[in-house]
């Protein structure tokens, strides 16, 4: 047996492994899911008749539709006000903190993913409360007269997921800022550019790989998160995961959760294909 044919033979002894976990944990239960949502429900029984009427379904019941639109109004809002956030915050960072330093304000950054997601949440919610510390301020100050219905609401659910994603987003876009030589923004402003056109017309556009990555995993981790709407939103909108428990929980519809899976897993690849599409464009 030839060298060459030997170092195959053992690259691929190394990749079987992953390509059995991928089939046994991903591909397989995919194509249950997939077969099972074009079951439905008789009774109790789930009967397998390989028709699209769930998908049909999800797009016909109002309560079914709204919950997809409230899913990306959230998700579309989280991603735009933690990018708007997260890069200041980055520059800040990389640009303004003394290098010793940078370690240190990153670690105190990325402070909140070393606390439980589920505390994170219900922290939020006292402090949201009408007694929490938002209100007590406001009222304290004379902003407020009595306290104001925030709990419960959309907005407690992006104020939570904003305060996650913030340092999700500060992360990859830092990664960006630290490896741009000072000599771009030495050019432009060299070339008669302000301060605010630099900043605008090359430190940004050179980060947009950063930017669109962290925005990415902020637009997947949000739009399939369960706990935050549950905790901090109250279940007045239902998001896409909370209507795939509620299938699940209460009415035992396997076929309709497992449909409402797969349009949510085609959001989240669209939604890769035109940031994927986007960034490539970026860079030609």
């Amino acid at each position: 047996m030839s060298i060459e044919k030997t170092e195959k033979i053992r690259a691929f002894g190394f990749v079987v492994p992953a390509l059995l976990w991928t089939v046994a944990f991903f591909v397989i239960p995919f194509a249950v899911m997939v077969v099972l949502s074009l079951a439905h429900l008789e009774g109790r029984d789930v009967v397998q008749t390989f028709d699209l009427g769930n998908y049909v379904r999800i797009f016909s019941e109002p309560s079914l539709v709204k919950g997809i639109v409230v899913s990306l109004e959230i998700t579309f809002v989280v991603t735009i006000v933690s990018v708007l956030l997260a890069w200041p915050l980055a520059w800040i960072i990389a640009m303004q903190v003394p290098k010793k330093w940078q370690r240190l304000a990153i670690m105190l950054a990325v402070l909140p993913f070393w606390t439980s997601y589920v505390v994170r949440s219900y922290s939020w919610a006292l402090v949201l409360g009408e007694n929490g510390v938002v209100m007590q301020t406001l009222i304290g100050i004379g902003i407020l007269d009595e306290p104001i219905q925030i709990m419960a609401t959309r907005t407690a659910t992006i104020i939570g997921f904003v305060h996650f994603f913030v340092m999700l987003l500060t992360l990859t876009i830092y990664s960006n800022l630290v490896q741009l030589s000072p000599n771009y923004a030495r050019a432009a402003q060299d070339l008669g550019a302000s301060i605010w056109n630099t900043m605008r017309l090359v430190i940004v556009p050179l980060t947009l790989p950063g930017i669109m990555t962290g925005a990415f995993l902020t637009f997947v981790l949000c739009i399939g998160d369960y706990i935050t709407p549950q905790i901090l939103g109250g279940g007045n909108e239902l998001t896409m995961p909370q209507l795939i428990m509620l299938q699940l929980g209460r009415r035992g519809d396997f076929p309709m959760a497992s449909a409402l899976s797969i349009v949510l897993m085609c959001i989240v690849t669209l939604a890769y294909f035109a940031s994927a599409r986007w960034l490539k464009m970026e860079r030609v």
